[in-house]
């Protein structure tokens, strides 16, 4: 049978000294910081059956995955579906009110709904749903554990819960290297054939000292 559950798992701090949005740049790891809390999210599931590893291909995801590896002796399996959404603010430290205040780029904040910065947000939801029943189809049991980022792991969560796409991104529930936990339901009203079961913050006492800003 298929796997029971799916771990959605967002990746830890990342070394980001300039403060600039990252995004799907290179040579952007994890810090010291986000080791830890990477390793903490890893070893809150020690215990569990997890039996398959996905992860994005940026560098901050795959060295969140590592821990996962280490402590169930799982390879990660690379999945371009689970990567960080382009932006066209990637690099800089000009989004929100800077942006807002320079002309020039008021073209590119016209449609938040979409949004006009870059991918939309039901892209960003149809691949993430596409490698979820992918994952679930290729797990023959136990839990797998997909470790992406913070808007498309927010996204899964809209998209289930039934609400709108388009959000506050201040107001989003998923922390630094969070788990949120989705199982398969094909009598939910979100058509997607899963619904959300849990949420966790395994890092929660090392958030306070984090820095959490490299993505729209």
């Amino acid at each position: 049978m298929p796997a029971d559950l799916i771990h959605l798992v967002r990746h830890g701090e990342v070394f980001n000294p300039d403060h600039v949005l990252y995004g799907r740049l290179e040579n952007f790891g994890l810090s010291e910081l986000g080791e830890r809390m990477a390793k903490e999210s890893a070893d809150s599931k020690v215990g569990h059956p997890i039996t398959r590893l996905y992860a994005s291909p940026l560098q901050r995801t795959q060295e969140s995955a590592a821990p996962w590896s280490k402590n169930f002796g799982l390879d990660i399996h690379t999945d371009d579906r689970l990567i960080e959404p382009w932006n066209d603010f990637e690099g800089t430290a000009g989004f929100g009110a800077k942006a807002l205040r320079n002309p020039r780029l008021w073209p590119k904040l016209r449609n938040p709904f979409k949004p006009s910065w870059g991918e939309p947000y039901v892209s960003i939801a149809a691949r993430m749903l596409e490698v979820i029943e992918f994952a679930w189809n290729e797990t023959e049991s136990g839990e797998v554990a997909l470790v992406s980022h913070q808007l498309p792991i927010w996204m899964v969560h809209q998209k289930l819960a039934g609400e709108r796409l388009f959000h506050d991104p201040r107001k989003r529930r998923c922390s630094l290297s969070s788990i949120t936990t989705i199982a398969r339901d094909p009598s939910t009203g979100s058509g997607t054939g899963f619904v959300e079961v849990d949420y966790q913050d395994p890092a929660a006492a090392l958030q306070s000292s984090a820095t959490d800003l490299g993505a729209v």
